[in-house]
Formats: structure tokens, C-alpha cells, sequence
């Protein structure tokens, strides 16, 4: 063969597998969405996670975040996940939707802090919620967190459940959220988080609850009055995939992303704590009244729904006590 024949076909060779090279790289782009907007907690947890994924991968596979619901509400990120457009999402009350079990962290006070939390991810999350998850599809390389949550509103202070009666509540889409805050007398809807400023700003509803990080990235401090501190509700946030489609992954791919999705946790909590110092500090210069609520009134107010999870999920209540337990 000619001299310049072989030079036409080592060209051809070299196009093919620079070819080849840009279409594995695309193969692994691995989308990440979240609801989080701009300054949130998911934002951070997100991008931070990212960041040390992409320098450990080299160039093996790219993690890409998309937050403010770019590609979807909760709901519609977890049915990507499952269709394979998507690699990660980061649920938290929603994952109570797909995972009865998971409902457990919708239980009022169920939560003190966040060494309490971490005994429950060892002692119940890794060995029993995870692997139920597994089984339904859904894999979880870690806990975030989504943090306390509180409530804010346009009516009146929250002190007690019964200044709650009568007011239009926006929840997350958790069946316990809405069944928890009926029982305290207020009239709650679940709503997509992307649509919550303007249902507040139009008077469509007359409050919300959320932790500081949500509030305060969402700007609701512009459109509501009071902001009670109930704490009523700890969510984690869990980074999650597809079972299925997680396993396609090389395997040192699947192995650089668990490993750095474990090493989060610790930014995500130490962000979140000097969130909540930082940000309540804020809302409270941005205008908001602030008042701490009477916990121990909503605790007693609470029995019904411990009882209701306990009667409906099975094995939910010994979740419940084993996870209370661990408190002490």
C-alpha cells in the first residue's frame, strides 16, 4: 500500500475514534436535578458534590447539576430517573410517595438534631429503608439534608395548633404533611414548590412551611408576615438513582460517585447549621416577625398521626419507637 493510502487511512482511523471518543463522552454526562433555587442548601449540596465527583472521575463520565426544577418538579425527576434522562435527584418528603416507609420522617419531632439523625441512618436507614428502597427501583448513594422545617404565614403568629385553624397551608406532596397539619387544624394543599412564591404573593394560600435554606433562596420572606419557629419536622434529602441505570455505569464510575456522595454529608450539615444561624438573621432584617412556637403543644397534638403511621404502614410504628429510642 502506497504511502499516502496509509496515511488517508490512519486519518480515517484517527476521525473514528476521536468519533467514537465524543459519543462515549456524551453516553456519560449524568444529569443531576433538583428543585433548590439559587443560595438553597440543594444548590450547594448539589454543586459541592459535583465539583469532587468531576475531579475524582477524570474525565471518565461528567456530573452536570440542573437546580430551580429545570428538568422537573420532584415527581417528574423521579419518573426521569426511572426513564433513564436523568442520573440523580435529590427527593426528600416526596420520597414518602414512592417508599411508605419513608413516611417516618414526616412524623412531627421525630428528629432532635443531627447526631440523633445520624444514629438513624445507621441503625435504620442504611439496613432497612435503603434496601426496601433498592427493591422498588430506587437507589440511594446518600443523605443530605433538606433541614427543620418551620412555618410562615399572613394571618397571625403560630404559637399553638390552634392558631392554625382556618389557614390555607401549602405542604410538600406527602400524604402525612396534609394528614399532620389537618389534625392541627389548618387547611393544607399540596403544591409544587416552583409555584409557591406567587400562590403566597396572589393570596392563593395563606402560608407555608419550610426550612430557612428553602425560604430565604425562594425569597418567600417577600410575600409573608410571621415566621414561627415550630421546627415540627426534620426532612432529610436523599441523592438518588435509578437502580437499573446506576448499574450500566462502569463500576469505578458507580464507585467515584458513592464514595464522594458519603463525603458530602459532612459539607451538607455544617452548611446547613451555619444556614440556619445565618439565615434567620436575614429573615429577620428582611422584615419577617418571628416567634418561637410551643413545641410541646404541637408534641401532644400529635398522638393522632403517630397512631394513624403506626396503624397504616406496616411496621411503621416499630420504625417509629426504634427511631425515638435512639434520641434518648
Amino acid at each position: 500500500m502506497k504511502i499516502s493510502k496509509l496515511l488517508k487511512v490512519a486519518g480515517f482511523a484517527t476521525v473514528a475514534a476521536m468519533m467514537s471518543s465524543q459519543v462515549m463522552a456524551q453516553e456519560l454526562v449524568l444529569k443531576f436535578g433538583h428543585v433548590g433555587k439559587p443560595g438553597s442548601l440543594f444548590e450547594a449540596s448539589a454543586n459541592e458534590f459535583a465539583k469532587n465527583a468531576n475531579e475524582k472521575l477524570k474525565g471518565k463520565a461528567r456530573v452536570e447539576v440542573f437546580g430551580s426544577s429545570q428538568l422537573g418538579k420532584d415527581k417528574e425527576l423521579l419518573k426521569k430517573l426511572k426513564l433513564g434522562t436523568i442520573t440523580f435527584a435529590l427527593p426528600s418528603s416526596v420520597m414518602a410517595s414512592q417508599v411508605d416507609e419513608f413516611g417516618m420522617f414526616d412524623m412531627p419531632y421525630l428528629v432532635k438534631d443531627r447526631a440523633h439523625m445520624a444514629r438513624i441512618e445507621t441503625e435504620i436507614v442504611r439496613p432497612t429503608l435503603m434496601p426496601i428502597a433498592e427493591k422498588k427501583g430506587l437507589k440511594i448513594l446518600a443523605l443530605w439534608e433538606n433541614g427543620f422545617r418551620h412555618i410562615t404565614n399572613n394571618v397571625r403568629p403560630i404559637d399553638v395548633p390552634g392558631d392554625l385553624a382556618g389557614i390555607k397551608l401549602r405542604t410538600p406532596k406527602s400524604t402525612w404533611r396534609v394528614k399532620m397539619f389537618k389534625a392541627y387544624g389548618a387547611n393544607p394543599t399540596p403544591l409544587s414548590f416552583s409555584e409557591v412564591f406567587v400562590a403566597l404573593q396572589t393570596g392563593t394560600f395563606d402560608g407555608q412551611e419550610n426550612p430557612f435554606a428553602q425560604i430565604a433562596s425562594a425569597k418567600f420572606q417577600e410575600v409573608q408576615k410571621y415566621l414561627s419557629l415550630t421546627g415540627h419536622v426534620y426532612t432529610p434529602a436523599y441523592i438518588t438513582a435509578d437502580t437499573t441505570h446506576f448499574a450500566k455505569l462502569p463500576q469505578d464510575v458507580q464507585d467515584i460517585l458513592i464514595e464522594t456522595a458519603e463525603e458530602t454529608q459532612a459539607f451538607v450539615y455544617k452548611t446547613a447549621a451555619d444556614l440556619e444561624v445565618k439565615l434567620l438573621a436575614e429573615l429577620k432584617a428582611g422584615g419577617m416577625q418571628v416567634n418561637t412556637a410551643n413545641k410541646d403543644a404541637f408534641i401532644k397534638a400529635s398522638d393522632k398521626i403517630y397512631k394513624e403511621f403506626a396503624d397504616t404502614v406496616e411496621g411503621g410504628g416499630a420504625l417509629v419507637d426504634r427511631a425515638m429510642s435512639l434520641g434518648m
